[in-house]
């Protein structure tokens, strides 16, 4: 089986001084390699065909036989690294926490330790019979977030 972390180290070496950056990879029993990317900007096929190339030029095939599959990581796709959350700071944010509670909110920071995020919420105010919207600003640590998912509306 191909080892994976060969593979996003000659990808991070690759594109190094370019905007493309690895967010993951995996490798099925069959050899058969998928290597997500991501760009601050946009990831075009372009990329995607020249980094597989590029890759592929590293490795012997008489060595070991695999199959490369370079891809987006895709508009809707959970953000499994800190540069995409960094990307999506001031853009809105679907979260699922652990506890099953969902959140779509704005991503307001981002730090090591996780997300700090605003949204509205219903709250008592004093004064007032019944409850009225609040935004309000929450951090939460990664160790409490499910998943991280870039908003999308179509409204």
């Amino acid at each position: 089986m191909m080892d994976t972390e060969k593979i996003i180290a000659a990808a991070q070496r690759i594109t190094e001084g370019t905007d493309l950056f690895v967010v993951g990879c995996t490798c099925t029993p069959a050899n058969e390699v998928e290597l997500l990317v991501d760009s601050d900007t946009s990831v075009s096929i372009d990329a995607c065909v020249e980094l597989s190339r590029a890759i592929e030029a590293e490795f012997d095939r008489d060595e070991e036989d695999f199959s490369l599959t370079v891809a987006s990581a895709g508009i809707g796709s959970e953000l499994r690294c800190l540069r995409q959350y960094r990307k999506l700071v001031g853009s809105t944010v679907e979260v699922l926490l652990l506890s099953g509670v969902k959140i779509v909110a704005r991503l307001d920071g981002v730090s090591d330790e996780g997300v700090t995020l605003s949204y509205e919420e219903k709250q008592s105010v004093e004064g007032k019979k019944r409850k009225q919207l609040v935004t309000v600003t929450r951090a939460y640590p990664f160790s409490e977030i499910k998943y991280t998912k870039e908003y999308l509306d179509f409204k």
